[in-house]
């Protein structure tokens, strides 16, 4: 099993950048997709984005395209989101998770996540 560890979040204002990491350990990185999902106090978790295996395709939810960028680098086992013009709505706590190889981007199949790292968007 691999083991997710996320790391970068704060305390940002509107409008601001951040950028989270997540270091997976155990297994090698290139064997799973992997996608980033945030859950807000009160509200399902939701998914933010994906990246494939080598990093060839990568999608987003509509409400962050544009703005948050996903990427890895495998010889560094690590997952990158980095999220540009961040608003309010975008607080929530931050997961990374992964999926095997070629399995649907679904949030069932995502089967490893972290323990989260907390972002908050003031005003």
């Amino acid at each position: 099993q691999v083991q997710l560890v996320e790391s970068g979040g704060g305390l940002v204002q509107a409008g601001g950048s951040l950028r989270l990491s997540c270091a997976a350990s155990g297994r090698p990185l290139n064997d799973y997709g992997m996608g980033w999902f945030r859950q807000a106090p009160g509200k399902e978790r939701e998914f933010v984005a994906d990246i494939n295996t080598f990093g060839g395709s990568t999608y987003y939810v509509d409400s962050v395209k544009g703005r948050f960028t996903i990427s890895r680098e495998n010889a560094k086992n690590t997952v990158y989101l980095q999220m540009n013009d961040l608003k309010p709505e975008d607080t929530a706590v931050y997961y990374c998770a992964a999926r095997n190889n070629w399995s649907a981007r679904t949030q069932t199949n995502y089967h490893y996540w972290g323990p989260g790292t907390q972002v908050t968007v003031s005003s």
